[in-house]
């Protein structure tokens, strides 16, 4: 847990304060937008490597089952044959692994960062060269009250992210998933939109504001890679 503070909690929130001095109107809710976007575009890179891998795994996905039922009786031969076509085909099943593990523990940090920016006692965490600025406005874009629940906000970031598991399902469809794994997708889309609505209706609207961000820069990178990476 220290070295988690220390190399993302930390770090993190001095970059959010910075942007809260910095950035005009002393407007912390454009300071959460501007540091999801600063974020999320250094992982970029990663974000398309890890895509591009699971696709060019569920291409594959029609003879890997073809091998492991002419294999079925020969683990040993199995294992072989799967390799070769990974290797034939220039595909590394590990690619996307890291990317997650890198992504994962930054977007968590992000999210807790953001909490902690309401809290007056989390500004002694601050970096000598960040200007403490006392308390943070909770008025954001001139109308919002970032500290209190928006259930509007709630409702757009649901249909956002419907919306981006869609284009997500559409980004991979074609590229041979299993029919169980589209089956879960597929229930997905409906419900993990809802529980964000449930889980947001009572969230401070400043998380909100990342959630939505994050989602609308996840689409722009899906619309990205399909455009990119056709088949």
């Amino acid at each position: 847990m220290e070295i988690y503070n220390t190399i993302l909690y930390q770090p993190l929130f001095n970059a959010v304060i910075l942007l809260y001095n910095l950035l005009p109107g002393t407007d912390f809710g454009l300071a959460i937008v501007a540091l999801t976007l600063i974020v999320r575009s250094a992982l970029f890179p990663l974000t398309v490597k890890t895509t591009v891998s699971q696709r060019s795994l569920n291409r594959l996905n029609p003879q890997l089952q073809a091998l492991k039922e002419k294999f079925k009786n020969d683990t040993q031969a199995q294992s072989a044959a799967i390799m070769k076509l990974y290797k034939d085909n220039n595909v590394n099943p590990l690619s996307g692994c890291l990317p997650l593990l890198v992504q994962l523990p930054l977007l968590i940090a992000l999210y807790q960062v953001f909490g902690a920016g309401f809290k007056s006692e989390s500004l002694g965490l601050l970096y000598n060269f960040v200007e403490n600025p006392g308390q943070i406005n909770s008025l954001s874009f001139g109308f919002l009250d970032i500290t209190l629940p928006s259930a509007v906000l709630a409702l757009i970031t649901g249909f956002l992210q419907f919306t981006q598991l869609r284009q997500n399902q559409a980004l991979v469809q074609s590229s041979g998933q299993q029919k169980d794994i589209q089956t879960i997708n597929k229930q997905m889309l409906y419900f993990f939109p809802v529980m964000i609505i449930i889980i947001g209706w009572n969230l401070p609207a400043g998380l909100l504001i990342y959630w939505l961000t994050t989602t609308l820069f996840s689409i722009g990178e899906q619309i990205y890679i399909r455009k990119k990476y056709k088949d």
